[in-house]
């Protein structure tokens, strides 16, 4: 379409083109209701379909059954780091983490100001390059919980295994790689992602949870701040963020249109190898961060032989209608988040990029 870039940004992220178009045909009137979606009551008739739609086809992608729930919240996936050893890190127990990234970490942070945190791995040392395997992961004897941070973006790191917890719940924080795999869902105890990497747009917060696990959160916890309120009223305790929703639910209708988590996944996979193999055979000038039994399908990280190449890189780039290749201020260099929506065409032209400007400035 006339003047749209390929965005790479890691979120909020690009969105499909088909969705956005069908969101604008219908934005003026929804549903015959003669109002736009973000004007329409959260209690109607119309909403309702949106709203329970989007749980359904979330739940049907993910293949599982009722005794999961979908919950929809705000606060961003940041919310769910406190919220979380809230409702689980109680009577004595403490939640595990395991830090593979920023946000890993930020999650530990929020246990451990509640005094109900504990290391349970850490890829710290190395500078987040790889995910720590299963051997690394030591629980504590009064483990809540054990977390993990699926995909991190910041560092390109993705997990490619499910980690045993033997009885101990497992809680994953999926936002920059949520439905863009097939994964057994089930061994999972609560999954939640941000809405603007993979989802929609900023906003909203996907939870998909066992209903056994969030009905009995403490009633010391403040409502808005218990599963249990989400649970039991259907999301809908006070004004969801509706527009948010809508578009989440576009979104997933889009990835089962487009063959579900099995054609995501082989998609994915082969937009990943197109820039890996860019950076693999650049004879270094390209340098990948993350270890290579570790990298994401999501965001690919790496750096140039200097700062003043990088700056040049995206700059030239954003000119070529390549944005948001930036690395991150903590790790720098490049970054580049391929995530469902980012079509193949555009990781080609990416690749090219890449390729014209390792010749022309090697």
């Amino acid at each position: 379409m006339e003047n749209r870039i390929y965005n790479f940004n890691p979120g909020p992220a690009m969105q499909p083109l088909e969705v956005l178009q069908e969101a604008q045909k219908e934005f003026l009137n929804f549903a015959g209701s003669g109002m736009s979606i973000i004007e329409i009551s959260h209690r109607s008739k119309q909403y309702e379909q949106v709203h329970n739609q989007a749980k359904a086809d979330i739940k049907e992608l993910m293949g599982l059954g009722d005794d999961y729930e979908v919950l929809f919240c705000q606060g961003g996936a940041s919310m769910q780091f406190t919220m979380l050893p809230q409702n689980f890190a109680v009577d004595g127990k403490v939640g595990n983490y395991v830090l593979s990234g920023s946000f890993a970490s930020k999650a530990y942070d929020e246990a451990k100001l509640l005094g109900v945190g504990h290391v349970a791995a850490s890829s710290k040392d190395v500078n987040f390059k790889h995910i720590p395997t299963q051997d690394e992961i030591k629980l504590s004897d009064n483990a809540a919980y054990l977390h993990l941070c699926y995909n991190n973006t910041i560092y390109g790191t993705e997990y490619h295994y499910i980690p045993e917890t033997g009885d101990v719940p497992l809680i994953a924080d999926m936002s920059s790689d949520m439905l863009s795999r097939p994964l057994d869902f089930s061994k999972f105890s609560l999954i939640y992602a941000g809405a603007q990497k993979n989802l929609g747009p900023a906003g909203v917060v996907v939870v998909v949870a066992r209903k056994s696990f969030i009905e009995n959160s403490p009633e010391s916890v403040p409502t808005m701040l218990r599963y249990n309120t989400y649970l039991k009223k259907n999301s809908l305790y006070n004004t969801p963020p509706a527009f948010c929703i809508y578009m989440v639910g576009k979104v997933v209708a889009w990835i089962k249109e487009m063959g579900g988590l099995e054609a995501m996944a082989k998609r994915n996979a082969a937009k990943a190898k197109l820039v890996y193999d860019v950076i693999d055979n650049s004879d270094g000038f390209y340098t990948g961060h993350a270890d290579k039994d570790s990298r994401s399908f999501m965001n690919v990280t790496f750096r140039l032989p200097s700062v003043e190449l990088e700056n040049k890189f995206a700059a030239e780039a954003l000119e070529h209608g390549l944005g948001g290749v930036k690395g991150h201020r903590s790790v720098g260099g490049m970054r580049t988040s391929i995530y469902n929506a980012m079509p193949m065409e555009g990781c080609q032209a990416l690749v090219d990029f890449m390729e014209k400007f390792r010749k022309e400035n090697k």
